[in-house]
């Protein structure tokens, strides 16, 4: 059986966040553009199970309309118990725990779609195989930022960088084993 990779797919401002403090991600607008996705159609494509913190599932359901991650096991990460909201699973144990249930069968990859502190919790215990970070080309001055502090250094390696048109630079990394 092939390893599920966990991997994050994010958007950051130039100056490392991925919202205002308030939340406001308007100015991921600044680059889009018709027919241009940059590659998130693709990437989700590989992906049959969702992780995300409890503030981007309501940031998510803020927006309207339909689930973006209908048809895919979603889970996500709470402080709280909560009963499943339709397809949505809330989980407040270890995250290694709830990773080794979905390494243990077969399927595609596992997309950490955010904050901060759910891919942080990934992070710190080494549990991300490839982090594709999407550097916007604004400065926002002040927000939250795409990784909180840490004492536990991570060296990656560089996999692909893609310029788009839009400013727009894409990165993925992965941790170099060691």
């Amino acid at each position: 059986m092939q390893k599920r990779e966990v991997k994050v797919y994010i958007a950051v401002s130039l100056d490392g966040y991925i919202a205002h403090s308030d939340g406001n991600i308007e100015w991921l607008d600044s680059v889009a553009r018709p027919d241009e996705d940059y590659g998130y159609a693709a990437f989700i494509e590989t992906i049959d199970t969702v992780i995300m913190g409890r503030k981007t599932y309501e940031k998510v359901l803020s927006f309207g309309g339909d689930f973006p991650h209908a048809g895919r096991d979603c889970y996500v990460l709470s402080r709280t118990e909560r009963a499943p909201d339709g397809q949505v699973r809330f989980f407040s144990g270890p995250v290694e725990e709830l990773l080794n249930q979905f390494r243990s069968r077969p399927g595609k990859d596992i997309f950490i779609d955010g904050g901060s502190e759910a891919i942080d919790q990934f992070r710190e215990k080494g549990l991300i195989d490839s982090y594709t970070v999407s550097i916007l080309p604004i400065l926002l001055g002040e927000g939250i930022p795409l990784f909180k502090e840490s004492k536990k250094e991570l060296p990656l390696k560089l996999v692909k960088a893609i310029p788009f048109d839009s400013g727009l630079v894409q990165l993925t990394y992965e941790p170099i084993d060691e």
